[in-house]
C-alpha cells in the first residue's frame, strides 16, 4: 500500500507542477523538495544545520504566461513598472537570471516606494538563486509587503516562491493571505482559488502518504 501511495503522491507532484505553471528547469528542485517531505524529512529534520548555499541559476527559464498574465491582472497593464518587467521577463528568457536581479535593484533603487518593483526582486532571487526563498528573496517580498500591505500580488509571489522553494505551508498561508486580500469581483481571484485547491490535494495526499509510512 505505501508504494501505492508513493506512486499517487509523485502523479499528484507532476500535476502540482502544472496546475501552478513552476518553470520546467525548477521541477527537479521542487521535486526534490516534495519527495523529501514523504519520506518525513520535513517533521525529522535538523534545523540546526547551516543552510546550503544557493545555486545562481544559469540556464533558460522562461515565466510562463499564465504567471505573467496574472501579474499583469493584479497590478495592472500600464504601469510605470511594466517597462522595468519587460526587460525582466527577456532577460529571464534568456537565462541571465543575474542581470535580471541586477535590473530589478535598479529599479527599487530610483522608485523605492514600488511594491510592484519590490515583488519582482524577490521574485528575481527566487529564480536566481535556483528555486530558493533564500533571506534576500524574503526580504524583498517583505517589503514589498510592508508597502502595500492590502495588495494581493506581494503575497501571492511571496507564496509562489515559497512552493517553488518546496515550503508548502508557507505558501499556502501566503496565498490565503492573498485570497484574502482579493476583491470578490476581481477577475483573477478564481485563478488564486484554484491553486490553493491544487496545493490543498497534493498537501493531503503527501500527508496521507507520511502517516502510511509510519
Amino acid at each position: 500500500m505505501g508504494w501505492v501511495m508513493l506512486a499517487a503522491v509523485a502523479i499528484a507532484a507532476a500535476g502540482l507542477l502544472l496546475a501552478l505553471k513552476v518553470p520546467r528547469l525548477l521541477w527537479s528542485t521542487v521535486g526534490a523538495a516534495l519527495m523529501l517531505g514523504c519520506a518525513g524529512y520535513a517533521l525529522q529534520g535538523r534545523p540546526g544545520l547551516p543552510e546550503a548555499a544557493p545555486k545562481p541559476q544559469t540556464q533558460s527559464i522562461e515565466t510562463a504566461p499564465e504567471i505573467i498574465a496574472l501579474r499583469t491582472a493584479m497590478w495592472g497593464k500600464y504601469t510605470l513598472e511594466s517597462q522595468y518587467e519587460t526587460a525582466f521577463d527577456a532577460l529571464m528568457r534568456t537565462g541571465d537570471a543575474r542581470s535580471a536581479v541586477i535590473l530589478a535593484i535598479g529599479g527599487v533603487t530610483k522608485y523605492p516606494n514600488s511594491a510592484e518593483l519590490w515583488t519582482d526582486l524577490g521574485s528575481a532571487y527566487v529564480t536566481h538563486d535556483g528555486g530558493v526563498m533564500s533571506p534576500s528573496a524574503r526580504f524583498a517580498f517583505d517589503r514589498a509587503i510592508a508597502i502595500a500591505p492590502q495588495h494581493p500580488a506581494p503575497r501571492f509571489f511571496k507564496g509562489l516562491g515559497h512552493i517553488q522553494s518546496g515550503q508548502l505551508a508557507e505558501g499556502r498561508a501566503d496565498w490565503t493571505k492573498a485570497l484574502e486580500l482579493t476583491p470578490a469581483n476581481a477577475p483573477y481571484r478564481a485563478a488564486i482559488v484554484e491553486r490553493i485547491a491544487v496545493l490543498d490535494q497534493f498537501i493531503r495526499m503527501a500527508a496521507q502518504a507520511q502517516a502510511e509510512r509510519q
